[in-house]
């Protein structure tokens, strides 16, 4: 649902509400600027699916970014009329992609939602594309940066170095899955809790573009940001992805993890030395 609330708010009988009201979850999709777009319709239902046969919280769904404030305003600059904002939900599902356009005050104003109001921000694949070229503190905050797909869309085996983590629960050790696996420049596994890497001793890193500085090559992180819970997976690319149970269960912990519903520990975990084989060769063309 591109505008509005998402299934389940009210009663059964659409009155008021029976029990606590649930948490609000606001999926923001901006891909207006997104090379080679990616079909984040499904990713949307599915993540708004979850919600409501879950019973755990209510979505929002809006794919422009001027929503993305504490006052939002329609197109004639007059402040709008209900709907969501930064002050009524209490965490956000990024789906963004490529240099979105938000200006100055909605920039603080994120910042503000994550850093000083301690909401959640789950982020999915593309979301590391989102500012990378124009807003630093966005890829301090995500925890990294896209830093291209140099073995493209292959089946690959996976690393779970945190099967405690909300969601993450049922997962094997090690699973293989086919995914258009991602890089990510600027991580710090000081600074993120590293919950799934790629096992690059598997994949063919002589292809043009793998970078060495980039390990330990993770795909799913945890972390904190001032007093907010932000989570990443880089998970996402096909609908095949969204429909896979155990990725559902994945993004499900999340999500309850950034509304605060569940308590996970997010601190740093040490990461093991480079493999043989886990890097790039050093006659490899870069």
């Amino acid at each position: 649902m591109a505008q509005g609330a998402g299934r389940g708010r009210g009663g059964p009988d659409g009155g008021a509400p029976a029990g606590p009201p649930k948490k609000r979850l606001l999926i923001w999709a901006d891909t207006r600027n997104g090379i080679a777009q990616h079909d984040i319709g499904h990713a949307m239902a599915v993540i708004e699916e979850l919600g409501y046969k879950s019973g755990l919280w209510d979505t929002w769904i809006r794919t422009d970014s001027n929503i993305i404030a504490r006052r939002p305003k329609m197109t004639t600059g007059e402040p709008a009329s209900g709907g969501p904002s930064l002050c009524n939900v209490d965490a956000i599902f990024f789906l963004g992609h490529r240099e979105i356009d938000l200006d100055a005050q909605g920039k603080a104003d994120l910042m503000w939602f994550i850093k000083d109001a301690g909401k959640g921000f789950v982020a999915a694949h593309t979301g590391t594309t989102a500012f990378m070229l124009s807003w630093p503190e966005f890829g301090e905050m995500l925890g990294g940066e896209f830093d291209e797909h140099p073995w493209g869309t292959v089946e690959a085996p996976v690393i779970v170095t945190d099967r405690k983590f909300p969601g993450l629960e049922n997962f094997p050790p090690v699973f293989n899955i086919k995914e258009e696996f991602y890089q990510s420049k600027g991580f710090s596994p000081e600074k993120s809790r590293v919950l799934m890497r790629l096992d690059t001793t598997k994949t063919d890193n002589t292809k043009r573009g793998v970078q060495a500085a980039d390990y330990p090559y993770p795909l799913v992180w945890a972390k904190t940001y001032g007093k907010g819970r932000v989570f990443y997976s880089a998970f996402g690319h096909s609908p095949a992805t969204w429909d896979n149970p155990m990725l559902q269960e994945m993004y499900t912990g999340a999500i309850k993890w950034a509304l605060g519903l569940v308590d996970a520990d997010a601190s740093p975990l040490p990461m093991p030395p480079p493999a043989p084989g886990a890097l790039p060769p050093p006659t490899a063309a870069q």
